[in-house]
């Protein structure tokens, strides 16, 4: 059990480190640097949710043969839904603009600013605990080292959005402290979302393909709708791309080797 309470809380490490940047750099990060660390996130999600998610879904279901893919595709529409929804009625505001989303609220910008990267940490922390659930079930071929692998993939795209995100606060005028305070606990839903799912882990396993895909669905839509944006924003670069790429690989190598 200690292996598994390390597992869900390494994602929230991450984005702690990440925000400790705020200690080190000072003024706003350069913006090739924001769409470098951007793409990297968007690639490590796209493979989390390919390798971690969608293709262990499909497996849990081989036996239905050429249908396996029915519950892939019901969980990642409902996923897609379920952050639609939060995108409309959670407050929030992205990087690189100035335009509020979701609810009208009379929010500071620095709160919508964290609100953004929370939100788009509910998926993740849904992933981690999803895949934790069903190795505690004993599901086949979801082994503990990939879970870990889970973990480390998403751990090192939340260092860079822990860095995001303080940043900005920084820049904004809160003290490095309350920078620091804020970048962390943007990524405090990972683990009490991946808690609760362990908690419920007998409710769960009926349901385990169709949650997988949720959460992959969920994640997807983060990266399509925030990430590629932001990691295209400004001036024609291939920094994103190549980024995303990197991201991309490093997750896959982690699934593949470790799983």
């Amino acid at each position: 059990m200690t292996d598994i309470a390390i597992g869900l809380f390494i994602p929230f490490l991450g984005t702690t480190l990440g925000a400790a940047c705020v200690y080190g750099i000072r003024g706003p990060l350069p913006q090739g640097i924001q769409r470098a660390l951007t793409g990297f996130a968007a690639g490590v999600m796209t493979a989390a949710s390919v390798w971690s998610l969608l293709i262990p879904a499909m497996n849990q279901v081989s036996s239905w043969g050429k249908w396996a893919f029915v519950p892939a595709a019901a969980g990642f529409w409902l996923g897609v839904g379920m952050l639609l929804l939060l995108d409309r009625w959670v407050p929030h505001l992205h990087l690189n603009s100035d335009e509020p989303e979701g609810m009208r609220a009379h929010l500071k910008k620095t709160t919508m600013l964290v609100l953004a990267v929370t939100l788009h940490n509910i998926p993740e922390g849904m992933a981690v605990g999803v895949v934790y659930a069903a190795f505690l079930s004993g599901q086949e071929g979801i082994s503990l080292a990939g879970a870990i692998a889970l973990s480390l993939g998403i751990a090192i795209q939340n260092f860079p959005e822990g860095a995001i995100i303080s940043m900005p606060l920084r820049s904004a005028g809160l003290s490095s402290h309350r920078a620091f305070a804020g970048g962390m606990l943007s990524g405090i839903v990972e683990p009490v979302g991946a808690v609760a799912t362990i908690c419920l882990t007998s409710l769960v396993v009926p349901l385990l393909p169709y949650l997988l895909s949720l959460a992959a669905g969920a994640m997807m839509y983060v990266v399509v709708e925030e990430l590629i944006p932001e990691m295209s924003f400004g001036k024609h670069s291939n920094v994103g791309a190549l980024s995303f790429s990197l991201g991309f690989t490093v997750m896959m190598a982690l699934d593949v080797a470790l799983g």
